[in-house]
């Protein structure tokens, strides 16, 4: 099994978790370490991408060209990478994504909509950037659609394109399925990022290894969107126990997410009621704390709204319906 190209997301995934409020002497610090540590690949930007800062997505406590300036001068040797979403980042932000110095950018659309992220992926190439393609809530699709998709965002440029599990709803089988089918009908590099809604965000990670994935992805203590996501250090550890040598510093991972990423966490990070019904619903994890507003506010169970939402097939972009789920489900208890 070939040794990876690992990506932590901590400072992007994880900012889902902390509302959106690190800070960038926080991202200093954090950057510093992981570079430190050898990590190839430190992701940073709001939790949905670039831009995100919104009333739909949640707005950043500080600005993130602030958090992203920090980032770019404590990476040392390691590559910074930021999220783009379209219809929620612009041309624009690409542009200025190059001028403070991001190398990598990742492209980030519902896995059946690839042929919308062209003109992003031509402006990123135009700027000098690196380019993944990220293939949300690939759950939903079969690994041939998956891989058709792929070949789209292949087409338009990208240097890698990622399955990415965003319920956290895939098991190791269904990884490899999909992976498999990337690596068959690609010429460039195939990644993997995990959640962790069914406890499965490691052992699925392994599973896309097997299957021949190129990248991977982990967060510090597993900070990230719903219950999070492959916690980077255990991910080292469990490829240092399979002898695949990363060339990353296990002790500075272990002590960084205990000393500064374990005190954010603004809620346990365990695989409770409402994260399990996400990862089993098929539900995207960053509705997860929209959802939990919204039961409290119209006195809802959570669960109630997130299989709704699973039934109804919600995407990324589509939070606007967390609050319609809630209402009407109020409005038929008060029927009854």
């Amino acid at each position: 099994m070939k040794t990876p190209i690992v990506t932590d997301t901590t400072l992007r995934d994880g900012s889902h978790a902390v509302s959106h409020s690190f800070t960038p002497e926080f991202v200093g610090q954090i950057v510093n370490r992981l570079a430190e540590a050898k990590v190839p690949v430190i992701e940073v930007s709001h939790g949905s991408g670039l831009g995100g800062s919104t009333i739909q997505q949640g707005f950043s406590t500080h600005d993130e060209w602030l958090l992203i300036e920090q980032a770019v001068a404590n990476k040392k040797d390691s590559k910074v990478a930021s999220l783009f979403v379209p219809g929620i980042g612009t041309r624009p932000e690409i542009l200025k994504a190059a001028e403070y110095g991001v190398d990598i950018l990742r492209v980030a659309v519902h896995c059946t909509e690839a042929d919308v992220s062209q003109q992003y992926f031509e402006q990123a190439k135009k700027s000098g950037l690196g380019t993944v393609g990220f293939l949300m809530m690939s759950h939903t699709q079969p690994p041939e659609a998956l891989a058709k998709q792929a070949k789209l965002m292949e087409s338009y440029g990208a240097d890698c394109v990622y399955v990415v599990d965003s319920a956290g709803a895939l098991v190791p089988e269904s990884v490899r399925e999909r992976v498999s089918a990337l690596k068959d009908a690609l010429s460039i590099n195939v990644g993997f990022h995990a959640h962790n809604n069914l406890g499965l965000a490691i052992g699925n990670t392994v599973a896309a290894l097997e299957a021949g994935a190129d990248q991977i992805d982990g967060t510090l203590r597993g900070l990230g969107a719903g219950v999070g996501n492959a916690p980077t250090e255990v991910l080292v550890a469990v490829l240092n126990k399979m002898k695949i040598d990363t060339g990353i510093n296990l002790t500075i991972l272990m002590d960084t997410a205990e000393e500064l990423v374990a005190p954010v966490f603004q809620y346990p990070n365990v695989i409770d009621r409402d994260n399990l019904a996400s990862g089993y619903a098929g539900v995207y994890n960053s509705f997860l704390l929209h959802v939990r507003e919204a039961a409290a506010h119209f006195n809802i169970n959570p669960v109630a709204i997130i299989e709704e939402l699973g039934r109804r097939g919600a995407v990324a972009g589509q939070e606007d319906w967390i609050l319609d789920v809630a209402l009407e489900l109020q409005q038929k208890e008060l029927v009854k």
